[in-house]
């Protein structure tokens, strides 16, 4: 990246620690991360190229291009202490992080049956999703899940093949559009509201879904779309 753009990070940031439904995951959230956030987004608008990234069976529904090293570095590096004391991992070694702008793009009827329910990026507690709005707020945040037939709001290894097994006599039957609130399966657990320059941290193996308004601007130009950056970090033991 020019060296010239200044992507420093807020040394008066706010960050402030809840948990999440009855299953108590930690949900870190840190205002005002940058200190010039509308470079990134400069950044995102001239100098990379988005790609969709689903199929007909789902995946992300929209758009993608890789995010700048020097800001995922100063990101994770930066919040590393305050991750590691709200999720416990002061023995935990940083061992991997890739990231991605990320615009929301498909229209609510072209959404595939996977991409109407929430999902889970990971099974493992080692993984961290790092959301950071670039967008306006009434763009839509995120919401959190539990599962009604399991009980489930995190997918550990031990829970996947009976949440997988519990999934399949739901099939088809899903609600239509983007997931907003609770269904007949899902039941929303908490939510967090969209903010320019908010930055959320939580596992990423909780249940989850964008929370995309009725009318969302669903536009491909990182100044006017759902613009966010997408980290995703892992630890190991």
């Amino acid at each position: 990246m020019d060296q010239h753009v200044d992507l420093s990070l807020n040394t008066a940031a706010s960050a402030s620690l809840r948990h999440i439904g009855a299953e108590r995951e930690p949900l870190l959230q840190i205002d005002d991360l940058l200190c010039f956030p509308e470079n990134l987004v400069d950044y995102a608008a001239r100098e990379v190229t988005f790609q969709p990234v689903y199929g007909p069976e789902g995946g992300y529904p929209g758009i993608r291009a890789p995010a700048p090293l020097d800001y995922v570095e100063a990101v994770v590096r930066g919040v590393d202490p305050l991750l590691r004391q709200a999720f416990g991992l002061e023995r935990a070694r940083l061992a991997n992080a890739e990231c991605n702008f990320s615009l929301v793009t498909l229209a609510p009827e072209a959404l595939a049956a996977a991409q109407r329910i929430p999902h889970v990026d990971t099974t493992s507690g080692l993984q961290f999703a790092f959301l950071h709005y670039l967008c306006r707020p009434d763009q839509g945040g995120t919401a959190f899940y539990r599962h009604r037939a399991t009980g489930f709001e995190a997918l550990t290894p031990e829970r996947a093949a009976e949440y997988v097994a519990a999934r399949a006599t739901e099939a088809g039957r899903e609600t239509t559009g983007y997931i907003a609130g609770d269904t007949p399966h899902f039941e929303q657990t908490g939510a967090v509201e969209a903010a320019f320059n908010r930055l959320v941290i939580y596992r990423s193996r909780i249940l989850h879904s964008g929370r995309i308004p009725p009318g969302a601007a669903l536009s491909g130009d990182p100044r006017e779309g759902r613009l966010t950056a997408n980290i995703f970090v892992t630890y190991r033991t």
